[in-house]
């Protein structure tokens, strides 16, 4: 059967909005909307603000809206200003009362916000969002609990609850009882930046000392302008960039001629510097900051005969980025922030967050007290990778009653096979941090951060993690929705058939 419908446009008039009788109560930002603590969210965004002076600021619940929307689908901030000028539901996710056809804010302001925001500020929102799920769920199971009134009890049997009870409130009084199990792991946030090569990176520093010497040359009638001997270094940058294959000492030889280029630019600038009155701006005396610190990292490796220096820059654009090296294959190196992060219960918690490599061994116990801090007990077991499995690190997890799940240290131990089993399960659970990371850099741009300062990036890793969760609880919501209602079904169904077979003991069951 074929249904055509005509080309020819229907006219604005004709067509019919579905939300003449309200949005649709079942839609995810519908539900998200009714379980993130805004009231507890908006006053740590509003402790960055001023409130004595100066021009009105947005609502904070739009500000926060706006960075959860823009992570939550994986967008650019101008997409996500537009994606909202248009979806009647992330306005009401925003707060907003009735539809609007305006732009909430400039998409620019995406990077005043991300400063202002800041790594705290996310961290907070997510722990406070993490304790309002778990206290709504053990609400939850407390109104779950079923109270019959029509069976009795006995004296001793109300003795012996009551004592249980007790013995259970001394026992979760009892700071010295572990619970739970804490998962960590390591990664790296890679940052949008072109792959660094030392040839590409100094043409990079030569180009700007260019421009910075052509800003402070000021034309005069009995003034020559400096020589930078422009078109012919970029030649010889093309020359050897356009070749498939380099071999070692050609490959030498190009990066000897930039650097020789970059030199005379430098000692021109800082003549020109020195002797000129022409003004010059902030952004250009940052880079020339930058262009000398790299020039002298490309200089010391090019005489060692070496390709590693400490603190090397690899972007003159953000020269915050560092090396990582992470020994996997196809990457053995990444360049971005490296971070340490938690799992428990699925939510995930970032627990450090640094631009140079560290051994996240030595991060395994602020980890575990940040596990006390947040859920007043340690946890019972940690799940890690064997870099966390020190010998300093199995005695002081010993010394607090944690144990380490992995192979124990010197010889091999015959180990029993419930003991396998164990060690086997817990291996796979460890695994679970690591679908974490990787859904944050599939889905939600943790594998391509795309700020440009240290601080916006960090903001942007912040917000990713918080985002992780909120589709976490979202997953969670949807699963415990459709199991009720399945069961509701089958419980349905089976009360109906022993009706209809008029089975007594059965019907007194329900």
């Amino acid at each position: 059967m074929l249904k055509y419908t005509s080309v020819e446009q229907l006219s604005f008039t004709e067509f019919q909005p579905p939300f003449e009788k309200g949005l649709d109560g079942k839609n995810r930002w519908v539900i998200l909307a009714a379980h993130i603590p805004w009231d507890d969210l908006v006053p740590i965004y509003a402790k960055s603000l001023r409130t004595d002076f100066g021009r009105r600021a947005i609502d904070p619940r739009v500000v926060i809206g706006a960075m959860i929307i823009k992570h939550k689908k994986g967008l650019t901030d101008e997409a996500t200003i537009e994606e909202i000028q248009e979806n009647p539901y992330l306005q009401f996710f925003l707060g907003f009362s009735e539809f609007t056809h305006k732009r909430i804010f400039d998409p620019s302001l995406f990077v005043t916000l991300r400063k202002r925001m800041g790594v705290d500020a996310f961290e907070q929102m997510n722990q406070r969002f993490i304790k309002k799920v778990k206290t709504s769920e053990q609400q939850q199971v407390a109104a779950d609990q079923p109270t019959s009134t029509h069976k009795q009890e006995s004296k001793e049997q109300k003795e012996s609850k009551t004592e249980k009870a007790n013995a259970a409130d001394e026992q979760s009084s009892d700071d010295s009882l572990n619970r739970g199990t804490l998962i960590v792991d390591a990664t790296v946030a890679p940052q949008d930046i072109k792959f660094p090569t030392d040839l590409d990176l100094l043409n990079t520093c030569r180009e700007h000392t260019e421009r910075i010497i052509d800003e402070l040359y000021k034309p005069a009638p009995d003034k020559r302008k400096p020589r930078t001997y422009r078109k012919v270094a970029h030649q010889d940058y093309l020359s050897m960039a356009k070749k498939k294959r380099k071999s070692a000492k050609v490959l030498r030889k190009a990066i000897r001629k930039q650097l020789n280029y970059v030199k005379r630019n430098i000692k021109t600038v800082n003549h020109l510097l020195d002797s000129s009155s022409q003004p010059i701006s902030k952004r250009s005396i940052r880079q020339f900051w930058i262009v000398q610190e790299v020039y002298r990292q490309q200089q010391d490796m090019h005489d060692r005969r070496s390709h590693q220096v400490e603190n090397r820059i690899v972007s003159v654009s953000q020269p915050h980025v560092r090396p990582i090296v992470r020994g996997k294959s196809g990457k053995n190196v990444e360049f971005g922030a490296k971070l340490s992060a938690s799992l428990v219960d699925g939510f995930a918690y970032l627990d450090k967050l640094g631009w140079n490599a560290f051994n996240e061994g030595k991060d395994l116990i602020p980890q575990v007290e940040s596990y006390r801090k947040r859920f007043g007990v340690y946890p019972e077991v940690v799940l890690g990778d064997g870099i966390y499995g020190t010998r300093e690190n199995r005695n002081r997890l010993k010394a607090k009653g944690i144990r380490f799940s992995g192979k124990p240290l010197g010889r091999p131990l015959k180990l029993s096979k419930e003991e396998k089993r164990v060690l086997s399960n817990e291996a796979r659970r460890r695994s679970s941090i690591e679908g974490k990371f990787g859904e944050g850099k599939r889905k939600y741009d943790l594998g391509l951060v795309k700020a440009k300062t240290m601080y916006t990036s960090e903001s942007w890793i912040a917000a990713v993690f918080f985002v992780m969760n909120l589709a976490h609880w979202m997953r969670l919501n949807f699963c415990a929705y459709f199991f009720d209602r399945f069961f509701a079904w089958i419980f349905s169904d089976f009360k109906e058939r022993c009706v209809r077979l008029n089975a007594p003991v059965l019907k007194l069951a329900f």
